[in-house]
């Protein structure tokens, strides 16, 4: 007995632990993709929200999880399921709020540059938050260390749009931050 109790509480999370979830409804697997993704999830949904709609969504997120694990296919990358779940989730907290305005991939900054600008956090997170949504969020999930193909499932596009994404967020932070450093 006490060796199962040490193996639940201490085996490390297992990478297909969705997988797992799904087929067994076991709480401990849910537990192990909290602890795996968790964190993740939450960084993804701040940077593209804020930091009360970001803990909101991840809850509904988890809840989602709860609710529609008999639909994860575990073919698919765990964490870009479970990014596409958050996603929806947001959009959706979005067009309530009639916050979401998608704007197009070629929309370049408008607000005009401070030559004193410098570089750090602060300025790279105002130049982030200033990209459209659709661009800000190819860049942090690619960030995120998702592949191109993990991107397309994510959001539902296709591999040419992701690219454009990313390289028009790729030119507006360099424009936002005065073209001296590397996005």
């Amino acid at each position: 007995m006490l060796m199962s109790i040490k193996t639940w509480l201490f085996d490390k999370p297992n990478t297909d632990c969705l997988a797992l979830y799904a087929k067994t409804g076991d709480n401990r697997y849910l537990n192990q993709l909290v602890a795996q993704y968790g964190n993740d999830l939450y960084h993804y949904l701040v940077t593209q929200s804020d930091k009360d709609l970001a803990l909101d969504i991840c809850q509904q997120t988890w809840l989602k999880v709860i609710d529609k694990r008999n639909f994860y296919n575990d073919q698919n990358n765990p964490k870009a399921w479970l990014f596409r779940l958050a996603r929806n989730l947001l959009i959706d907290e979005f067009r309530k709020q009639q916050k979401f305005v998608e704007l197009e991939d070629k929309q370049l900054f408008t607000e005009s540059q401070d030559a004193s600008y410098h570089y750090d956090y602060e300025a790279f997170d105002k130049a982030l938050m200033a990209l459209s949504f659709v661009q800000r969020e190819a860049l942090t999930l690619q960030q995120e260390g998702f592949s191109l193909e993990d991107i397309v499932a994510i959001t539902q596009n296709n591999p040419e749009t992701i690219k454009t994404r990313l390289r028009y967020a790729r030119q507006n932070l360099k424009q936002q931050l005065g073209g001296h450093h590397e996005a």
